[in-house]
């Protein structure tokens, strides 16, 4: 039975229980983050039999995947299985009632979208950020899962261990939580961190693991020649234009930098839902000079040119970055990872600012041409989404932060077939991507962009070693986000519906392991592996191709005409 030590008085809201008494709580296992993947670790531990409580710092659940990610990235989609299949599932079976389509028809739609290859099999893979809750929300709610919203971790003092085992976790608003096993599902990895884990932020050099794809990585000059990275163009006396760097590294050297963020807006063009955006008070047009002259030297370029806008049901978008010059904050991203909740709380508006001083310049700068002005100022945020947090997206894309080093390090040589892990939880598939990390000058004083990698990648195995760390370090924990990887991996891998999968071996593996007696490192592969193919979980990616070309031939989608979708 899922029940919480001591009782606990509880209001069910929406499918979430949250908490109304003081702790200690124990439970079997305690899953730290909200996000997708968190949620997906609660759902499988309490379908398991275990108790379980899912803690979430903020407000909100669900991560990016309910925090306007509705484009869902993840390679092969025919290799997501489990929950996370079960979720997709939910909305497809969403948006299958006219009565939501509100500002157009599901028939309208479909052939506009470029992400529509398995709706054959039930499966939709975008999808408005409310309905991405809802789904989630009545999930957990049939799961019976305890959920604690607004409990963040004590990062310094907030861990007890006895030895190399987690004991309890304290918060900063002084409730205690016991448990037999830990799940860190953050994006920051921050439980981790605070129970002595070894990660790394940043890149690794190239001859770490013998890559070829991480460290300072550094686009031909020629695809930036038309931007002078100087406040006067092609005067270096001027000095330079914001977060440009004077210098870089050599390429392939490490660093510990990480790759840009942004938020990925939902916007419409419907003129009821339709909010207008209004400067932020910190606006200097300065920030947008880079883009200007990138418009500038492209005649005709449209607003999609510049910011991606991916179209979601309902003539709404999940606007993302595009290419070099867009909605990503290049290097407001390199703190993030190990900054004070205050300091996130800060770059966090940094990047709000960014964005929205964007869509304003874009708008209202007499510089833009007439024709993009005109273009922008028909979009604005949907009244109808983020109604709690003013219509912005409350989840900030961090696209990676720490990361576990354990006993296997998943690298490109996994990712391109190379290597294959005898003991694969789930499969990855995603191309490896990093966005930019820096804006750089070379010795010549040309502007270059430094980070911006995209090479794709096979399906391939994620090893259960890379979710532990090592077993002198913290024996009882599991990581479903943060795992043990390089760089130029972790772009790979860093997909909504990895994560939910890796959620959902994580879960698998804690019940298994009380279940049976033994610690995380001991669990017999077999055991773990025979119990995610009995939940669905992929492992045969030429199998579950052939399934789905099969539900092709028997009922073929309709052809997208939607432009490719811009790199997550």
């Amino acid at each position: 039975m899922n029940t919480l030590r001591p009782l606990v008085v509880v209001l069910v809201l929406l499918g979430v229980t949250v908490r109304a008494a003081t702790g200690p709580y124990e439970t079997d296992v305690l899953v730290y983050g909200g996000t997708a993947g968190g949620v997906m670790a609660a759902i499988q531990t309490a379908r398991m039999g275990k108790s379980v409580v899912l803690l979430e710092p903020g407000r909100h659940l669900g991560g990016l995947t309910t925090g306007g990610l509705g484009a869902t990235d993840a390679g092969h989609r025919y290799t997501v299985g489990g929950i996370a299949r079960e979720f997709y599932r939910g909305i497809f079976q969403y948006y299958e009632t006219p009565e939501v389509w509100k500002s157009e028809t599901r028939a309208a739609y479909l052939p506009r979208h470029g992400l529509i290859a398995t709706e054959v099999l039930g499966l939709q893979w975008f999808f408005e950020p409310h309905v991405a809750s809802l789904v989630l929300q009545r999930m957990l709610s049939e799961a019976k899962v305890a959920v604690h919203l607004g409990t963040a971790l004590d990062r310094t003092n907030g861990v007890v261990k006895a030895g190399s085992r987690m004991v309890e976790l304290h918060t900063t608003d002084g409730l205690r939580y016991r448990a037999k096993v830990f799940i860190d599902a953050t994006y920051e990895g921050d439980l981790l961190a605070a129970a002595g884990a070894t990660f790394i932020v940043g890149r690794e050099p190239n001859a770490r693991y013998q890559e070829t794809l991480n460290g300072v990585q550094l686009a031909p000059a020629e695809r930036t020649a038309h931007v002078s990275p100087y406040r006067v163009a092609n005067d270096p006396t001027s000095g330079l234009l914001p977060r440009i760097r004077p210098s870089h590294g050599a390429p392939g050297s490490g660093d510990g930098q990480t790759q840009a963020f942004n938020f990925r807006l939902c916007l419409t063009n419907v003129p009821g839902n339709r909010i207008t955006v209004e400067k932020p008070g910190t606006y200097d047009a300065l920030n947008y000079e880079v883009i200007l002259r990138h418009l500038l030297a492209r005649p005709g370029i449209n607003l999609n040119q510049i910011i991606s806008l991916t179209p979601m049901p309902n003539q709404k978008t999940d606007t993302n970055n595009r290419v070099y010059f867009s909605t990503d904050y290049v290097g407001g991203s390199h703190t993030w990872a190990e900054a004070s909740y205050a300091e996130r709380a800060r770059l966090w508006q940094e990047h709000k600012d960014y964005q929205l001083g964007l869509l304003w310049f874009l708008g209202h700068d007499p510089r833009v041409p007439e024709a993009l002005r005109t273009e922008t100022l028909n979009w604005g945020l949907a009244r109808d989404e983020f109604v709690d947090s003013g219509h912005w997206p409350p989840a900030l894309y961090v696209r990676e932060a720490r990361r576990l080093v354990s006993d296997y390090v998943l690298t490109e040589h996994d990712c391109t077939g190379a290597h294959a892990a005898p003991d694969p939880v789930t499969l990855g598939s995603y191309a490896m991507d990093s966005h930019v990390v820096n804006y750089v000058v070379d010795a010549e004083g040309r502007l270059r962009i430094d980070g911006w990698v995209s090479k794709s990648s096979k399906p391939y195995g994620i090893s259960y070693r890379t979710l532990l760390p090592k077993r002198h370090e913290v024996s009882n924990l599991l990581v479903s986000v943060c795992i043990s990887s390089s760089h130029i991996a972790y772009g790979s891998l860093r997909m909504e519906p990895v994560f939910m999968n890796l959620g959902q071996a994580c879960a698998t593996a804690a019940v298994l392991a009380l279940e049976q007696g033994v610690s995380l490192h001991d669990l017999p592969y077999a055991d773990l592996r025979r119990r995610l193919e009995a939940d669905g979980q992929i492992f045969d990616a030429v199998a579950a191709r052939r399934a789905l070309e099969e539900a092709r031939k028997k009922n073929p989608s309709p052809k997208a005409t939607s432009p490719k979708i811009p790199s997550p």
